[in-house]
């Protein structure tokens, strides 16, 4: 692994870390709440206020999307040089302006200008830019910590979508987008301030900050000529272009299967505890198992919930062992897409190569629910869509094997190659 001195920030400074990971966790379920979760909340009220098609704002959310994917490059770059705090405070104050216009929208224009500076917001704010500010802050625990944060932020959905509804129904919708923002700037700005270390500190020199940058620059240019880095690229891609599809369609699918709501309620509800226990299993047990073995689990568990589903029809015991698996396998792919590049490449120059295989993985998020959409409507039934996602599901599988197929060389070369960097 990482053969570059600590630097700074080392975690000499502060061995555990452990306010700032819990504090950190806090924001990140304030930001996924406020932000990702709670914008289905507002589609019907809009619709109704303004006139709005379902279209129309879905699209304004596939936009932003499209640009967290592309803004999440530039801005691992920028953690990767010591920046981290200043972003993630950044994407804070620019979420609570961007809910506070989107809550004096009049004009459908406005909601795209919103979906454009979230887009930008979740860049900074979300998982990507927090696992490469930890990766950098505590490079001997990241793992414990990442799934740690992951498993507090996973009530996110649990605690926004209720408390969201509330506001709306109490007080209109664009009071409770008020509401949001206040909550990012009284919660995710002063955690973001505080819980992330300055890069600031004395004794550094000007020659070890440059090695560093130098390092880092190099490492995301040497994974672009590793196989590995390519098959994760389209495994962590194949992967949420399905898992994308099948959610945003989830609901029609089993209404259109005559799936009774009961039963269909009860499905989706199961979802959302599964991924957290399943984070709660890999904290407990997942340090004393392989990554890659974890990684084959996690990647296979999402084709097998598609099976099921595909078989399920109406019967609620294979309806709920499809929750079961489908949210058990999301739960633990968000850890593995942020350790598996430290566990199988290197630390170095993380948050950009993190940023790179983001941004196609976030544009596929976009772009998969409108194309699910379009093959729906070739035989109006869902069950087309349901066997090219399993494809494409298998894809991801076999895209990781690769992946790890290609690693130990790989980390071997990385080792000596950075090395080779710092000598100079």
């Amino acid at each position: 692994m990482s053969s570059l001195p600590a630097d700074h920030r080392s975690e000499n400074a502060d061995p555990g870390g452990h306010r700032a990971t819990w504090a950190l966790a806090i924001a990140q379920l304030v930001s996924w709440g406020s932000v990702y979760y709670a914008f289905s909340l507002f589609v019907v009220p809009m619709e109704r206020a303004m006139g709005w098609s379902r279209t129309d704002t879905n699209a304004a959310l596939s936009l932003g999307l499209l640009v967290s994917g592309f803004a999440a490059y530039p801005i691992g770059i920028w953690i990767d040089h010591g920046h981290g705090r200043k972003i993630m405070m950044a994407g804070s104050i620019l979420s609570t302006a961007m809910l506070l216009l989107w809550s004096q929208a009049h004009a459908l224009p406005t909601l795209f200008v919103v979906w454009v500076g979230l887009g930008v917001s979740m860049a900074a704010t979300l998982y990507d830019p927090v696992f490469a500010v930890v990766t950098r802050d505590y490079p001997g625990s990241f793992r414990t910590k990442i799934t740690l944060i992951t498993l507090v932020a996973g009530f996110a959905s649990t605690v926004f979508i209720p408390l969201t509804q509330g506001f709306v129904d109490w007080f209109g919708w664009r009071a409770a987008l008020i509401f949001l923002a206040a909550v990012n700037i009284a919660i995710s700005l002063p955690i973001h301030a505080t819980a992330i270390k300055r890069n600031d500190a004395t004794g550094v020199t000007a020659g070890h900050r440059a090695r560093l940058k130098t390092a880092n620059m190099a490492s995301t240019q040497r994974a672009l000529r590793t196989p590995t880095f390519w098959a994760l690229a389209v495994c962590f891609t194949a992967y949420y272009a399905t898992f994308a599809s099948l959610t945003f369609h989830l609901v029609p699918l089993m209404v259109a299967r005559k799936v009774p709501a009961g039963w269909l309620l009860t499905t989706m509800a199961i979802i959302g505890p599964a991924q957290v226990a399943a984070r709660a299993l890999w904290f407990s047990t997942g340090r004393n198992v392989r990554p890659a073995l974890i990684g084959l689990i996690v990647t296979a568990a999402f084709p097998v919930s598609v099976l099921v589903l595909l078989y399920a029809g109406t019967s609620p015991y294979l309806l709920m062992l499809f929750g079961l698996v489908y949210g058990g396998a999301n739960g633990m792919m968000t850890i593995l897409r942020g350790t598996i590049v430290q566990d199988v490449m290197w630390t170095e120059g993380y948050g950009a190569i993190s940023g790179l295989l983001s941004a196609p993985s976030n544009i596929a998020k976009g772009i998969a629910p409108i194309s699910a959409a379009a093959l729906w409507t070739i035989q109006r039934d869902y069950a087309l869509v349901e066997w090219v996602i399993l494809g494409v599901s298998l894809v991801s599988t076999t895209a990781f094997l690769v992946a790890m197929r290609f690693a130990p060389r790989q980390c071997a070369l990385d080792h000596r190659a950075t090395a080779g960097v710092m000598r100079k």
